[in-house]
């Protein structure tokens, strides 16, 4: 069966698709284009696509009796893929949970330390040459132990974040979810709203991409948060309506922010980029050799169970 790998990826990976299918690899680092994405229906029985390659209801339309069987997305995101498009054309899509929630879960506490303690402010100070030597009352940012935490979105991401920030931190955890949860895993309460959970000290966002979060953290959910609030969003880029947040920021209604994913990515506003109470990193959140290996090998085996007839592993 023919396999089009959309974007490099690791060696073993490659080495296990290659192993079972007749596989293009895509050199390019950019995401596939309007022919590409055509093309790779059209053309291959199964695609392994991530984020960016954008499989909309528009490109199923354009290949209405597609060849391809399978997308195996490469992330547990997979927003960039309308679904039902997919399943109407017969395409099944599968995603890669569970390989990406620790690593995901780090980066966020990367996040929510930073931006407390004036890390990124900081490292840009020593590297201009600028400072001076220490101070006492030099760059005092905010103290993370046993203040409270709001996790949006309690899923296997949010209850890692969860419990490294109890367990390692000692915060207190409050959470709001679309869902009741039996078990958080830690002493955590369940916020009846959305504004209940927006008012801790710091709010971690870990919701799924999509329809139904997009823009979920709007206007009025950042007027819920404190003024000494700092947000985290490691979720997807749009779920945050980054001009409203934009906006909080200049005027001083919250903190600051850690963001690892953005609404128009790769594009980060200007005016982000010239806050200094806003930590910014590069999508980094599964960014580990065996963590991005553990995803691809997640996505061959789902691709190894559709050219086998079984059932796929990881079917969204």
């Amino acid at each position: 069966m023919k396999l089009l790998i959309t974007r490099r990826m690791p060696e073993a990976v490659e080495q296990a698709a290659r192993a079972r299918f007749e596989v293009t690899s895509r050199a390019a680092g950019t995401p596939l284009t309007r022919p590409e994405l055509e093309a790779a229906l059209r053309d291959y029985d199964l695609v392994l696509p991530t984020l960016g390659d954008r499989f909309s209801a528009e490109v199923f339309a354009a290949v209405p009796a597609p060849r391809c069987r399978l997308l195996a997305n490469f992330g547990v995101g997979y927003n960039h893929i309308d679904v039902a498009a997919a399943k109407a054309a017969g395409v099944a899509v599968t995603n890669t949970p569970g390989a990406v929630t620790d690593a995901t879960a780090d980066i966020a506490l990367t996040l929510l330390l930073m931006v407390a303690r004036r890390a990124g402010e900081g490292e840009r100070l020593v590297r201009s040459g600028q400072w001076a030597g220490w101070l006492p009352m030099q760059m005092l940012g905010t103290h993370v132990t046993g203040k409270r935490l709001g996790v949006i979105g309690m899923g296997r991401i949010g209850k890692a974040i969860a419990r490294r920030a109890h367990l390692g931190f000692g915060m207190e955890v409050v959470f709001y979810n679309r869902s009741p949860v039996a078990d958080p895993g830690i002493p955590a309460r369940q916020c009846a709203t959305l504004a209940e959970a927006m008012a801790a000290d710091f709010v971690v966002v870990a919701v799924p991409g999509g329809a139904a979060t997009h823009h979920l953290i709007d206007a009025a959910a950042l007027a819920a948060m404190r003024p000494a609030g700092f947000l985290i969003n490691i979720s997807r880029g749009d779920v945050v309506a980054e001009a409203a947040l934009i906006e909080a920021l200049q005027a001083g209604r919250i903190a600051g922010a850690g963001l690892d994913v953005y609404e128009f990515e790769p594009q980060v506003p200007e005016a982000l980029r010239a806050l200094e109470n806003v930590v910014l990193l590069p999508h980094l959140g599964t960014a580990a050799l065996e963590v991005r290996s553990a995803m691809g090998m997640m996505a061959v085996e789902n691709l190894i169970a559709c050219a086998e007839g079984r059932p796929l592993p990881n079917a969204v």
